[in-house]
């Protein structure tokens, strides 16, 4: 591809003749020139545009457009046989030709050597002083030449973009385009009206798509895969049967059956195989999950490789970030890690092994190990009522101790010794005197 710049904004006709010199001066065949400021325009309208033009042995062919308001555009001008004769623009037309409702779509198909000369003879005598595109079709008829038209079957492909208000209305048609081709392909969008999706985003049959999805990238939903509500999907992969709800992911990849939110985050690199599951409040980045795998709720999984059918409880963290550098935590199958874990990388869990809630796990753990990492629990009596005296706290306290009964401290003597039960933390000790 080849670029040529139009340093001085001189009109239409002058950005064209830049283009040419870029190329040599002129072009044999047909030279099609297109608008920058029309997005919505198809390769099917293009093809019949170019097609039109070799088939009529045309000179020049117009692609014009019936438009509701025509304001602001340029008028097609035909003699009483329905030939072009003249494209006049807003500013320099008359009340009668601004009545005419076809318009100049500003995309043209031209023999590329009458091109070439007829802009060397284009004037600048309008209201703007510029070299006007638009008089070459008059030129070349004058000369002769044949001038066509080829009319778009929808005057929405050519609108142009002058302000953010036409930008957000052609945004909303090409969505409307895309996710009317998506139904007709066999995907059920509940809500078109609040569903967006990108023209790079594609879909396999009997996908369900829910309201507020937004779709981006290279994003693709896999056959009766459902997503949504409220979805957020970037360059990520659904797999079939898969759900999505209530999600933001980026670059990911959620496999058959799978299960994702509601609320998750799945940031770049992470990969869910078959049947596993990411639940609520849950984000995961750069990590594995292995088929079956669950992680439920409130947990961070960063830098991992999860096993098969493992079980992540609730609130845990994978440490991965040491203040300089990211480390890797491994996780075995079928393990079973206890809520409130910390897991310090690198570590890793063997396949089959437990950890006790409230763990910080810092060394690796063999398989079909048990791993235990907290404190011992102390329980010191009284002190509330001691340390926060008249609270709600101690009141209620106090009130609790009313309620119990009275403990027997001491049993009657047998024979020749006593037997006494004292409360101590964590187990009841039997003591003989």
């Amino acid at each position: 591809m080849r670029t040529a710049v139009q340093a001085e904004q001189n009109g239409t006709g002058h950005a064209v003749r830049m283009g040419l010199e870029e190329l040599g001066g002129s072009v044999d065949g047909t030279v099609v020139v297109v608008c920058g400021d029309t997005p919505l325009l198809t390769g099917e309208t293009l093809r019949r545009l170019s097609l039109t033009h070799s088939a009529d042995g045309n000179a020049v062919t117009v692609l014009t457009a019936e438009m509701p308001d025509a304001t602001g555009y340029g008028r097609i001008v035909r003699d009483d046989s329905g030939a072009v004769t003249a494209i006049v623009e807003h500013k320099d037309a008359s009340e009668t030709q601004r009545a005419i409702r076809e318009i100049n779509s500003g995309v043209f198909a031209f023999d590329g050597a009458l091109l070439a000369d007829a802009l060397k003879r284009v004037r600048t005598d309008n209201s703007q002083g510029e070299e006007y595109l638009t008089d070459v079709l008059g030129i070349l008829r004058e000369a002769g030449h044949r001038v066509g038209a080829s009319v778009a079957a929808d005057h929405r492909e050519i609108a142009g973009i002058n302000n953010r208000v036409q930008l957000s209305e052609a945004r909303r048609i090409l969505n409307d385009r895309l996710l009317t081709a998506a139904m007709l392909s066999g995907v059920t969008v509940i809500d078109p009206a609040t569903t967006w999706v990108d023209v790079t985003v594609t879909f396999e049959q009997d996908a369900v798509v829910h309201p507020g999805t937004q779709l981006h990238g290279t994003t693709h939903l896999g056959e009766g895969c459902e997503v949504g509500p409220n979805s957020r999907l970037t360059d990520t992969r659904v797999g079939a049967g898969a759900r999505v709800d209530n999600t933001v992911a980026v670059s990911s990849d959620v496999g058959p059956e799978a299960s994702v939110g509601p609320y998750a985050y799945l940031r770049p690199g992470s990969r869910l195989a078959r049947k596993a599951k990411i639940g609520t409040y849950v984000e995961t980045k750069n990590a594995s999950i292995g088929e079956g795998t669950k992680v439920p709720h409130l947990s961070y999984v960063g830098d991992a490789t999860i096993g098969e059918f493992s079980n992540i409880g609730a609130a845990s963290v994978f440490v991965n970030y040491d203040g300089q550098d990211k480390h890797h935590t491994t996780v075995g199958s079928h393990c079973k890690t206890g809520s409130d874990n910390m897991f310090v990388a690198p570590v890793t869990i063997g396949d089959g092994a437990y950890t006790a809630a409230g763990s910080v796990i810092t060394k690796d753990v063999p398989a079909g190990s048990l791993a235990v990492a907290r404190g011992q629990q102390r329980n010191i009596e009284g002190w509330v009522a001691r340390k926060r005296p008249g609270s709600a706290a101690a009141k209620a306290a106090e009130a609790a101790s009313r309620s119990r009964p009275a403990k027997t401290d001491r049993i009657p003597p047998s024979g020749t010794g006593r037997t006494v039960i004292s409360a101590l933390p964590h187990r009841h000790l039997l003591r003989h005197l």
